[in-house]
């Protein structure tokens, strides 16, 4: 985002509102709103905030999976099989037994 071509006054925002939010639909722009010459908004399409979000999810995952490993919080592809194995044969009996 070229900041230079992005900055507008809520004066130009309040003057020019149905072309400001065309522009940000059509074009997926992100403008910053300046208030007495100082940033205090984002005006962005909704899909480009959505993206975001997905994104930053993803980062999240990606640290928390990061620092689980650092702090030796896994176990074995193996390890983890055998286990839903177990699950699986303990719900089968379960439900085996509530049927009778």
């Amino acid at each position: 985002m070229k900041l230079s071509e992005s900055v507008r006054p809520i004066s130009y925002l309040k003057t020019h509102a149905s072309e400001v939010i065309r522009d940000v639909s059509e074009n997926y722009k992100t403008i910053l709103i300046t208030h007495n010459g100082e940033a205090k908004a984002i005006l962005q399409d909704v899909k480009v905030y959505e993206k975001q979000q997905e994104t930053l999810a993803m980062l999240k995952l990606l640290a928390l999976s990061t620092k689980s490993i650092k702090e030796g919080k896994v176990k074995s592809l193996q390890k983890t099989f055998k286990d839903l194995d177990k699950k699986i044969k303990e719900f089968k009996k379960l439900k085996n037994d509530l049927q009778s």
